[in-house]
């Protein structure tokens, strides 16, 4: 269960708590999508919003990928569900990140966060998505 929880705040958009960490370089907005991490989360929440929870699971570390696996099919079946109608396409997660994004590196760990707040009629609202990473050279994979 610990890794559906993880599982459905990285990728599906849901609202969780979490500051990124305060050491390390941040990198704010669009510049976050010519990173590896943001580049590869974009990605998988592009692959999450089409359904495509094996690709998408392949951008993450093999240590996540093994949860995955070990998880009953009913399970994934109900993840993969609840995954696809939380997300966002690419282009709109992109636009997310370009607008409230906020990319944390420090040494070979990131934190996405992305902050957003809406208005409606029944007033504001706001929602954090955090994901992790760990880096391996020039390549990022999602941890959490």
């Amino acid at each position: 269960m610990k890794y559906f929880a993880t599982l459905a705040c990285y990728s599906a958009l849901a609202f969780c708590c979490g500051a990124a960490a305060a050491a390390g370089t941040e990198i704010k907005g669009a510049a976050i999508l010519d990173h590896p991490c943001g580049k590869v989360s974009v990605k998988q929440m592009g692959l999450v919003h089409d359904g495509k929870m094996e690709d998408a699971n392949k951008l993450t570390t093999k240590e996540m990928q093994a949860q995955w696996k070990a998880m009953p099919a009913s399970d994934r079946t109900m993840m993969t569900g609840m995954m696809k109608e939380m997300s966002s396409t690419e282009q709109q997660y992109a636009n997310d990140i370009k607008s409230n994004g906020v990319l944390v590196v420090d040494g070979q760990a990131a934190t996405l966060t992305v902050k957003k707040t809406t208005k409606d009629k029944n007033g504001t609202s706001t929602s954090t998505m955090t994901q992790n990473f760990k880096l391996d050279g020039g390549q990022c994979l999602i941890s959490r």
